[in-house]
């Protein structure tokens, strides 16, 4: 069953259709006949939040699983073949899901459906002690390369423990510790596909260049007879308090090239207007060159190599403000602060000027195009939409929320929100050798996993 959509106004036009299986899975098919591709994404409602203390990591352990075979597909082969067949692939781990994803010649469409399907029904045909030590190995060596053993490598790890209290599902990370990592065993895996990876749990987008009847047929003929499953508790609560009520502070001493002050401020939830507000808030203060801190840190300071500040969306709890300033030569972070703060204060109390307003908007607006201007951009904004929020066709329609933010509600978000009582705060100061600049941003909050 299923319906279809009119292009809405300010969706550009871009239509889907959505389908419900009688097994549960949602499915979005979205035409784009403009090149001979077409991108196919799968959701699974499951992520770092939905893990239990002693088996973090596990989320996203699986996915590196889901690349082990299954019963029609042995080893790497999922790899093997969409690269063979001209196309690329992926997945990624958040707090909030986990994603798959192809983009294939068109006429190669079904070859990709059908391997999404084959390990969503049978992977338990071919997950063994083999495939299993194979990827916690992999995993372990995902985190010393990208965390531990990189500089400033385990910030996000370490504020996301400041701003969500012991307990809280996103406490920690989708890398997942070690010691978790070395306890999950093979069991521990197999329960969690029978929870998770089950039809009714899942959302596939498919588009592009695609014939919905034929492609919905397809989807139908393999993914039709996999059964549901009704096991899968809730995500434990996320809420929080809107300040935290204090500053939380953690100095690191790290062999690091420079002294950087890293904060995080607790934010609205995504899908709220007020977090559409503090986006446009924290990319007149930290999105790029143009931005507030950019200019007074590193242009007319001299002070800091790189400043930013961004916003990690999240629907189940307090999204984070996420702020990275990385030291000048021979700068204390004190000094820092006290400049981060005057111009916090001073936005607080003045709020963004129109030209301010115009730039953040036609920059969010812009990151909004990039995402939909391609068939994989697209299916995964419709996958996201419809886990998260229940309705895959905001996600044409996103920007106009953004654009309808007024200079008020900016200023309200930054007063009542980017304030001292309300930061998680960490501090690098480096050991050994002498202070240096920064070669470049650290970027690692941003990576494929998180």
């Amino acid at each position: 069953m299923g319906h279809t959509a009119t292009a809405q106004a300010g969706s550009g036009g871009l239509t889907a259709t959505e389908h419900r299986l009688a097994n549960g899975l949602r499915v979005v098919l979205s035409e784009d006949h403009l090149t001979p591709v077409a991108a196919v994404c799968l959701w699974y409602d499951v992520g770092s939040r939905h893990e239990v203390k002693g088996r973090t990591g596990l989320a996203h352990l699986f996915e590196h699983l889901m690349f082990q075979g299954s019963a029609q597909v042995k080893g790497n082969g999922h790899f093997e073949l969409v690269q063979g067949a001209g196309g690329s692939l992926n997945g990624t781990t958040s707090f909030e899901r986990t994603n798959y994803f192809e983009t294939m010649p068109a006429h190669q469409l079904e070859l990709a459906l059908w391997l999404e399907a084959d390990r969503m029904g049978s992977l338990l045909a071919a997950l063994d002690d083999e495939s299993m030590e194979n990827q916690r190995d992999v995993v372990k060596n995902e985190r010393r390369q990208r965390y531990d053993n990189v500089p400033y490598g385990t910030a996000f790890e370490r504020l996301t423990a400041l701003a969500y209290p012991e307990g809280h599902p996103y406490h920690h990370t989708p890398i997942g510790s070690m010691a978790d990592l070395d306890a999950a065993t093979l069991e521990d895996a197999r329960e969690f596909f029978r929870t998770y990876y089950a039809p009714n749990n899942a959302v596939l987008s498919v588009v592009g260049d695609i014939d919905p009847q034929r492609t919905l047929a397809w989807i139908e003929k393999y993914f039709g007879s996999i059964p549901s499953h009704d096991g899968k508790k809730p995500p434990r609560d996320g809420s929080l308090p809107d300040v935290i009520g204090e500053e939380l502070r953690q100095v690191v001493e790290e062999e690091v090239p420079a002294r950087a002050l890293m904060g995080a401020y607790r934010l609205p939830h995504d899908g709220t207007r007020e977090c559409d507000a503090a986006d446009v808030a924290l990319t007149v203060l930290g999105g790029g060159e143009s931005s507030r801190l950019h200019n007074r840190l590193v242009r007319r300071d001299r002070s800091a190599v790189a400043a930013g500040f961004g916003l990690l969306r999240l629907a189940g709890a307090p999204s984070l403000g996420w702020l990275d300033v990385k030291t000048s030569a021979g700068v204390e972070v004190p000094d820092i602060e006290r400049a981060v703060d005057e111009e916090l204060a001073r936005f607080a109390d003045e709020g963004p000027t129109p030209e301010e307003m115009e730039r953040a908007q036609a920059q969010l607006e812009r990151e909004w195009l990039d995402r939909l201007g391609t068939v994989a951009g697209r299916a995964d904004e419709l996958c996201r939409y419809a886990v998260l929020f229940g309705d895959p066709l905001l996600a044409f329609t996103a920007v106009q929320r953004i654009l309808s933010v007024t200079a008020e509600e900016v200023k309200a978000v930054a007063q009542n929100r980017l304030r001292p009582d309300n930061r998680a705060v960490l501090v690098y100061e480096p050991t050994g050798s002498k202070v240096s600049a920064a070669d470049e941003d650290n970027d690692d909050a941003e990576g494929a996993d998180q």
